[in-house]
């Protein structure tokens, strides 16, 4: 279950909103922004909702630095999870902290045990075009506990745009960017691999995310329902 949380917050972030007009074109915010999404399985039964909420904004000469709270609740509307991300923008890249994808929930689970994080941040550059090919992902956890390691990693790879796709949400119809990745989880000796596209567009990120099986049949997917700024 960790690592699936783990999981899920990292393909979350591929979409996460980020602040600053000045620095990133996709996504025009400003605190007090609220971005509200559904999540569905396979069959499409909804299994939850997530929310964004920009908190602070931080500008540093050339750079703009945001924290953003996310709240996953589960079907029944019980807070599965909940954490902050910190996020820089840097002249045409927006780069998230590897670090970020540790829920507060997860962090407390694990604060008696000895802890190691590491990986690659997430980037994603203002001037997307079909056919280019972004930076790869990662992040790696490493938990000793009497004696005993327990290491799990996820990684995204293949990371590419694949075409631009207009699509119709519960929020309204945008035109989109569709960035389709490779998606790799390890943990002891249970390793996954899926595809996933996620359908980005101006001025508000994510609208839309799916992660496939092996078969190309859809697993799981979040929309876009409603937003305010």
């Amino acid at each position: 279950m960790k690592l699936k949380l783990l999981l899920i917050g990292m393909l979350l972030l591929l979409g996460l909103p980020v602040t600053g007009q000045n620095c990133s074109k996709y996504y025009p915010m400003a605190e007090g922004t609220i971005l509200e999404y559904s999540s569905y399985n396979g069959n499409g039964k909804p299994q939850g909702t997530i929310s964004y909420t920009v908190t602070n904004v931080i500008d540093e000469g050339s750079s703009t630095s945001a924290t953003m709270a996310m709240k996953y609740n589960d079907e029944k509307g019980k807070e599965a999870f909940n954490t902050e991300f910190t996020y820089t923008c840097s002249g045409n890249t927006v780069k998230i902290d590897y670090q970020s994808l540790m829920s507060n929930q997860m962090l407390h689970q694990f604060e008696d045990m000895e802890m190691e994080l590491s990986g690659t941040d997430i980037e994603l550059p203002n001037d997307l075009e079909v056919g280019q090919e972004l930076p790869d992902a990662n992040m790696a956890m490493k938990i000793s506990m009497s004696g005993i390691n327990m290491n799990s990693q996820v990684d995204m790879i293949n990371r590419k745009v694949e075409k631009q796709e207009t699509i119709t949400t519960p929020a309204g119809s945008f035109d989109c960017y569709v960035i389709y990745s490779e998606n790799e989880s390890k943990m002891m000796m249970a390793n996954q691999s899926f595809p996933s596209r996620l359908w980005l567009a101006e001025g508000f990120g994510m609208v839309k995310q799916e992660s496939y099986n092996k078969n190309g049949k859809i697993m799981s997917s979040t929309v876009l329902t409603g937003y305010s700024k």
